[in-house]
């Protein structure tokens, strides 16, 4: 599993690391949604943590941008995420501004 540098976290989230590495060894978690760049056309993509736990994410691990407490969050970070990059390239490529940096 691949995180972006410059992660993007929900308000709810207390202590990142712990959440990561949580994610990364397939422990379960109730309340974490992540917001992972699309592996196809569309921009970003919403997953309840227990997604990852399955043969095909372990195989094919997403690049996460975002981490939130639940799903209103993530649409919150998602709202964020595309008014930042907006304001700093003036477009609304949010999957290409994420793999530049």
């Amino acid at each position: 599993m691949r995180f972006h540098k410059e992660l993007y976290l929900g308000d709810s989230i207390r202590n990142a690391g712990i959440v990561k590495w949580k994610l990364k060894h397939h422990s379960g978690q109730l309340r974490i949604f992540v917001i992972a760049l699309s592996s196809g056309s569309d921009q970003l993509e919403i997953y309840h943590c227990a997604f990852l736990q399955q043969r095909y994410y372990k195989k094919h691990p997403p690049y996460i941008v975002g981490i939130a407490g639940g799903y209103e969050e993530a649409l919150e970070l998602v709202r964020r995420m595309t008014s930042d990059v907006y304001t700093r390239t003036g477009g609304c490529g949010l999957k290409e501004y994420f793999l530049k940096g």
